[in-house]
């Protein structure tokens, strides 16, 4: 799998539809701001494509938006298409991720499992997704704009006053203030 510069008139498009349809309406951020954080720097918005290019030329995959301050990387979204589920291509992306910022501590946030919730068997099936991929869960749980959230780690360690830091710089006090240690 390879992660490329997703901002592009072709792969743009295809991104936002992702990223409109795959998460829900409260835990989306505006995509706008995302796009504003990527002119800054402090955003990547990548697109999964096919290294296969001989059977099927820079095929699109799915997306991953992440968000960098410091030493952290935080995978703030990350969704394969639909078509494209359950053949391998989410492992793939996710190791390509991994090596990507493998000197930087890589982390995500996932809806909590274990508390009651409509979705709570897709909740459950994106943890063990994550834990079978190398993801290790941090000891605290956080509240995001009214969802609670774990917090899962690749090799490192993330405080939750790192946590929020990340989230300060990158998206500023407003979305800050919308975070709680649970």
């Amino acid at each position: 799998m390879k992660l490329i510069n997703g901002v592009t008139e072709i792969y743009l498009p295809k991104i936002e539809q992702l990223y409109e349809e795959a998460f829900p309406e409260e835990e989306k951020k505006p995509f706008s701001m995302i796009l504003e954080r990527e002119a800054k720097n402090t955003v990547e918005v990548l697109a999964a494509i096919s290294e296969d290019s001989a059977k099927e030329p820079e095929a699109f995959r799915g997306e991953a938006i992440t968000a960098k301050y410091e030493d952290m990387v935080l995978l703030d979204y990350f969704a394969i298409d639909a078509e494209c589920r359950g053949k391998g291509n989410g492992s793939k992306t996710l190791k390509a991720l991994q090596e990507r910022y493998g000197k930087q501590r890589f982390f995500l946030e996932i809806e909590r499992t274990g508390v009651p919730a409509p979705n709570a068997e897709d909740r459950k099936r994106r943890k063990k997704f994550y834990l079978s991929n190398g993801m290790k869960q941090m000891d605290y749980y956080v509240e995001v704009r009214g969802v609670e959230m774990e917090v899962l780690t690749y090799n490192c360690e993330i405080t939750y006053e790192e946590y929020r830091a990340l989230y300060r710089n990158v998206y500023g006090k407003e979305i800050e203030d919308t975070i709680k240690k649970i």
